[in-house]
């Protein structure tokens, strides 16, 4: 056998190497001190006492002729592996079995009227045989459970039954606490990832919030600059117009670009499929519906091809005003109106009073702007040029009503200056 085998099979004693990543639910510790350590040695204690104790009076009553010495060691190895199972739960279990061993040997049973083996060290047997069961790699568990079988039908055949019952409890209890402390260590490795994921939406949120409200911003600007700086020059040369033209409408074409990478930090989905519109709302609809929440939709005006942007945004709003309805308000009734109007498209999200029910002053903390989705739909609107207001209304339900214009007037102001400078050019 080699040294690195050796290592490994010491560490699986000492160094307790097979000690898999299952911690305790909830160690009870104060400062330094873990109680269950503690109450293991004071257990051991309690239990080399009595184990003396009994031995001394059995070797007493009938006449044996053995030294006071031999019964305290004997008592001392059965107890003392209790108080390195939570530590060493391998080495205890393997000290607890030779110690049952060597007692036996010892002391045959029967000599002084005592069972084949200690009562005590039975005990502290099982305790650290439940340690291994909670702690160890189950082929160390299955392996540890076949020994104790084999060595209990060498050493005393006859107690197989209670044998086999007295190991059967400490492992199916230890199988239970492992299989419950690994479904909560799972449970905490989710919500551990979720946070995190929690974490970097928000942060991307901030990120396009900031990108919205600065960069965004500044764009604009720049074309709407850029369009009024010809009229600050009387007979502005074709050039110059020509120039501030392309400047608007590169600045425009940043703005497009910036509005759909702010979709992409919201949604963190690369706009690598067709995005979904009014026309996907029965989809919404179903999936709404069997939230518990019933929804009707109406439609007025003439129905119209809706500019990408706009289609895009409305549905969003339709699908996080449901959702909010789903979430505050479980099984009320919402009703969608979509308005095709000359020049924009208005939503009209209604649900009735069930989340006065619920949560008293709820709508009005969402009427404020607490919540992410909220001002979500009110930076879709802003970017169009639109606008969106949410609030409870007088029957204590909710309403959210979002205006989306087809072209923003920075667009509308952008077409009506390019047809004048093609008129003047011709």
């Amino acid at each position: 056998m080699d040294r690195k085998a050796v290592n490994g099979f010491a560490s699986t004693f000492v160094i307790d190497t097979t000690n898999p990543p299952v911690p305790r639910a909830r160690r009870l510790r104060r400062g330094r001190f873990d109680l269950v350590e503690i109450a293991d040695v004071i257990l051991a204690l309690i239990l080399f006492a009595i184990t003396n104790a009994q031995l001394t009076n059995a070797n007493r009553i009938h006449h044996g002729n053995y030294a006071g010495g031999l019964l305290v060691l004997l008592a001392f190895v059965d107890c003392a592996p209790l108080a390195l199972r939570t530590r060493f739960p391998i080495a205890a279990w393997a000290a607890s079995g030779a110690a049952m061993i060597g007692t036996s040997l010892a002391i045959p049973p029967g000599s002084l009227g005592q069972p084949s083996f200690p009562l005590a060290g039975v005990l502290v047997y099982c305790l650290c045989l439940y340690a291994v069961t909670v702690r160890c790699r189950p082929r160390i568990v299955v392996a540890a459970t076949a020994a104790t079988l084999v060595v209990a039908a060498f050493v005393a055949p006859g107690s197989m039954p209670g044998a086999i019952l007295l190991i059967a409890i400490p492992v199916l209890i230890g199988v239970v606490v492992r299989v419950r402390r690994s479904g909560a260590r799972q449970l905490e490795e989710q919500e551990r990832r979720h946070s995190g994921e929690r974490a970097l939406l928000e942060e991307r949120q901030r990120i396009a919030r900031e990108l919205h409200d600065v960069v965004a911003h500044h764009m604009s600007v720049i074309a709407i600059q850029a369009e009024a700086a010809p009229y600050k020059t009387a007979d502005p040369p074709p050039e110059l117009v020509e120039s501030f033209g392309e400047i608007r409408s590169s600045a425009l074409a940043g703005l497009a670009e910036l509005r759909r990478v702010l979709g992409v930090l919201r949604t963190g989905v690369a706009g690598t499929t067709p995005q979904p519109g009014l026309d996907d709302l029965d989809g919404l609809l179903t999936s709404t519906r069997s939230g518990g929440v019933a929804v009707t939709v109406t439609y007025s005006g003439k129905p119209q091809t809706l500019p990408e942007g706009v289609d895009l945004s409305a549905y969003r709003i339709v699908q996080e005003a449901l959702s909010n309805a789903m979430r505050h308000a479980p099984g009320s009734r919402v009703l969608v109106h979509v308005s095709y109007r000359e020049d924009a498209l208005a939503l009209d999200i209604r649900n009735d009073a069930v989340a006065a029910v619920l949560v008293p002053g709820e709508a009005r903390s969402l009427a404020g702007g607490g919540g992410h989705g909220l001002v979500g739909m009110r930076e879709r609107a802003s970017m169009l040029g639109g606008s969106l207001d949410a609030g409870p209304t007088a029957d204590g339900g909710f309403l959210v009503s979002a205006v989306l214009p087809f072209r923003s007037a920075t667009e509308e102001s952008g077409d009506s200056r390019d047809s004048g400078d093609s008129g003047e050019t011709r």
